[in-house]
């Protein structure tokens, strides 16, 4: 059990932690077209991430596969480029844009999974088991979503109730920022 809850804090880090701000962004950047009242598919959609992100842990951790360490820190920023760009030019097609989402949070999951690959092959090496480790760590990245989650639909909720915030102004507004500090983590990462 102190395994299981190890790994579950380390997952909560991994998301809630000021150096999870790429992780935070690509959560915003995804949730950005769907309105509070569609928390339940929201829900799902980081589901799918986590699960993307899950899939290439374990892959990784089996030793798999390993990609360059440069290069997973320069696909990361560029999946969230891609993906508050995707709200930006689709911001007038809302339901075909969250339905894409769905499957920009599973590839782009697998892409995210890769960042902690090499600190899990390292930690859980010496494990007889990758399950309970894996297990904990995706709860813990699951729960440090839903609180991500909650507190951007409440910033959401209080924009377009309180202060009258357009829905497709705030689409712009947050999708053209998520891009900007994504674009410059990504140009500053370019691994060659």
């Amino acid at each position: 059990m102190q395994d299981f809850l190890f790994y579950l804090h380390l997952g909560w880090e991994h998301i809630i932690s000021l150096d999870a701000l790429d992780h935070q962004l690509f959560v915003l950047a995804l949730i950005a077209v769907y309105s509070y009242s569609d928390w339940k598919k929201i829900l799902i959609l980081v589901t799918a991430f986590t699960i993307g992100h899950s899939i290439t842990l374990a892959l990784s951790i089996l030793d798999v596969f390993r990609v360059p360490s440069d290069w997973v820190e320069f696909l990361i920023p560029l999946t969230i480029v891609l993906t508050s760009l995707d709200n930006i030019i689709m911001k007038n097609q809302k339901q075909t844009l969250m339905r894409a989402n769905y499957y920009l949070a599973l590839i782009f999951g697998l892409v995210h999974g890769m960042g902690f690959a090499n600190t899990a092959r390292v930690m859980i090496a010496k494990s007889q088991s990758i399950a309970l480790p894996l297990l904990g760590f995706n709860i813990g990245l699951e729960l440090g979503q839903i609180v991500i989650v909650a507190a951007i639909l409440i910033i959401l909720f209080l924009s377009l109730n309180l202060f009258k915030v357009n829905k497709k102004d705030w689409i712009l507004f947050v999708s053209s920022g998520v891009f900007a500090l994504s674009l410059k983590m990504t140009l500053e990462r370019i691994p060659f």
